[in-house]
């Protein structure tokens, strides 16, 4: 079974920032864009961030941020962003898969209607590597919003995805992730 949680412990954390740095190197290795903001894996330390994980039997395969209705420079209305994705090195398609399933079910439990995310994008959308990413995306549901400057000032591709309760699926991912924090609501979620 699968789990989405805080990461609550400094070696959850830890492990976390760990991972994004083991995923940065892959994708230097392979020519693909890094974000130019050299610390990334410090935000995963921070615990007011609040950064998830995605667990199977104890082995972190993915990590984010979660933020509830951050300002973006796109997109209109409330949404559950989804920030600085990284997934163990090549382990990315199902575990994007999981994610997609399990952040689309939380925003409605929330009562957000929309996920949005951000894609770092250094090329036109339609060339490789991020032409093959995205389509693999639009596939697994997300809408491509065209590209932009992004939340932290990069070129990235916009990305939206519905929000729609899954009831049978806490019977593959367990998911206890706090509330993303916002400026109205700082509540707990279970």
């Amino acid at each position: 079974m699968y789990e989405m949680r805080t990461l609550c412990t400094d070696a959850e954390r830890d492990e976390a920032a760990a991972l994004v740095q083991d995923r940065q190197r892959w994708l230097t290795m392979r020519g693909m864009p890094v974000p130019a903001r050299a610390d990334i894996p410090a935000l995963f330390r921070d615990p007011q961030a609040k950064p998830a994980g995605l667990f199977e039997d104890g082995l972190l395969l993915a990590c984010m941020i979660p933020q509830r209705g951050p300002h973006l420079r796109w997109g209109k209305g409330p949404c559950l962003f989804l920030g600085c994705v990284h997934t163990l090195p090549d382990r990315s398609d199902d575990t994007v898969r999981l994610i997609t399933l399990w952040v689309s079910d939380f925003a409605a439990r929330l009562g957000v209607p929309l996920v949005r995310a951000e894609v770092l994008a250094r090329h036109p959308l339609d060339v490789d590597p991020i032409a093959t990413f995205l389509h693999r995306l639009t596939d697994m549901g997300w809408d491509l919003r065209g590209s932009g400057t992004g939340q932290h000032d990069e070129r990235v591709a916009r990305l939206e995805l519905t929000a729609e309760r899954r009831p049978g699926l806490s019977a593959l991912i367990g998911c206890r992730v706090h509330e993303p924090r916002s400026a109205a609501d700082q509540r707990g979620i279970a």
